[in-house]
């Protein structure tokens, strides 16, 4: 028997013809993106300005560089967001190639620094990783869509998933980047679940991975090197190693209510990469539990929003489209948090929104683009269908004026004198 999620059936439904042009805006996932990106550009400028200015850069260099990604992000989120989801099946076998391809690339020339491994191209300013994880979540929706029942064997289901995440984990770790890679392999894996896969094929997987993760723990030295210290630090702080320490110590002189924007000693005194990895460490610091829990809280809505799209997606394969999206955000999010505050092992995941890195940036908001237009092809259905959206802008033209229309209820009679 396969497993039941709130994935939906493959069968789709088409959106109807309507008499004037909508163009519905999903107004809470707009306001949790928009919040998320201002808070995190704020922050980057007061993490970035002081490293920038070691280097002999400009204080604002890092900052307007990342706002500069930022408005290519939004552009392209906006295209994105106004083209149907089911057109990316003619082309997905060249993204996945394109991918690939450049993976291949930057293991014959990628470039890094005396610190970052060689994981970029034109000098390490694109890393493919990053398309990696949203290529792996579109073809892995399309495919699992088309397969249908299929899946549940393992024939053509569960030795063709792992295969396909194997290509991407292994390009990937070749890098090195042990984090992105599980990332790609995670992300593959709850699509696989929520498409339906029988409970015996994720048993297996599971354990199969556990076996795959103790395997490489033993030959890959980094990886083995982290799991110990965060043993250690889980009986000792002060064991834990340098760059969770001086993380902690942004953590406990943050407080409450922080020590104000701009504040930060840690970042000043050694603090590993402040403006990417380690920038959850400055928002709490300047921000206190206050603010870091707004963050914690915006990723939240995120999730409950792109949850909510994916109940609501028109078919299925709107529905994993959405999921793989939201959770791939979000697992980010968690991991980058939890490694800061020693709840887990050291990776290098980046907080989306915050981290500075126009690859991780754009690509982010990208997915968002896929994302709200799942959420305006079902808005278009429930409007066909007679529903009311209270979270919607709809920008109806009618006879050449445009206009935001009123709350669509019962007017109340009018009192006669």
């Amino acid at each position: 028997m396969g497993t039941t999620t709130f994935v939906k059936s493959s069968t789709p439904r088409t959106p109807g013809s309507h008499g004037h042009r909508r163009i519905n805006i999903d107004v809470p996932l707009l306001l949790i993106v928009i919040s998320l990106l201002s808070f995190g550009l704020m922050m980057l400028y007061s993490a970035s300005w002081d490293y920038a200015v070691v280097r002999e850069m400009a204080a604002s260099s890092i900052f307007l560089r990342q706002l500069l990604w930022a408005v290519v992000g939004l552009v392209l989120a906006g295209i994105v967001s106004m083209i149907d989801y089911h057109g990316y099946r003619k082309l997905i076998l060249f993204i996945v190639g394109f991918t690939v391809f450049l993976l291949i690339l930057v293991l014959i020339f990628g470039r890094g620094d005396a610190d970052t491994p060689a994981r970029g191209l034109f000098k390490g300013s694109v890393q493919p990783s990053e398309l990696a994880k949203l290529t792996i979540i579109l073809y892995m929706s399309f495919w699992l869509d088309s397969k249908k029942e299929q899946i549940r064997t393992f024939g053509f289901g569960f030795f063709p998933v792992m295969a396909i995440l194997a290509v991407f984990f292994l390009l990937i770790f070749a890098q090195p980047d042990l984090s992105a890679a599980a990332t790609v392999v995670v992300i593959g894996s709850i699509l696989y679940f929520l498409a339906g896969a029988d409970w015996r094929q994720i048993t297996l997987a599971i354990a199969g991975l556990g076996v795959i993760g103790w395997l490489f723990l033993k030959v890959y030295t980094t990886g083995a090197a982290r799991l110990a210290s965060y043993l250690a630090g889980l009986a000792d702080l002060t064991k834990s190693n340098y760059h969770v320490m001086r993380a902690m110590e942004a953590v406990i002189r943050g407080g409450w209510f922080g020590v104000g924007i701009g504040q930060s000693s840690v970042k000043f005194t050694g603090l590993p990469v402040p403006h990417t990895d380690s920038i959850y460490a400055i928002v709490v610091e300047e921000t206190g539990l206050l603010g870091a829990s707004v963050v914690i809280i915006l990723f939240g809505l995120l999730l409950w929003r792109g949850i909510s799209i994916a109940r609501n997606a028109p078919d299925k394969l709107g529905s994993l489209l959405a999921s793989g999206i939201t959770f791939w955000i979000v697992l980010e999010a968690m991991l980058n948090m939890a490694v800061i505050i020693g709840l887990f092992p050291f990776a290098g995941n980046a907080l989306p929104f915050f981290s500075s890195g126009g690859s991780n940036l754009v690509i982010t908001l990208i997915g968002i683009g896929v994302l709200m237009n799942i959420s305006r092809t079902n808005m278009a259905n429930e409007a066909k269908d007679g529903s009311v959206f209270s979270a919607v802008v709809d920008l109806r033209r009618w006879n050449g004026r445009g206009r935001v229309p009123r709350t669509v209820s019962s007017p109340e009679p009018e009192q006669q004198d």
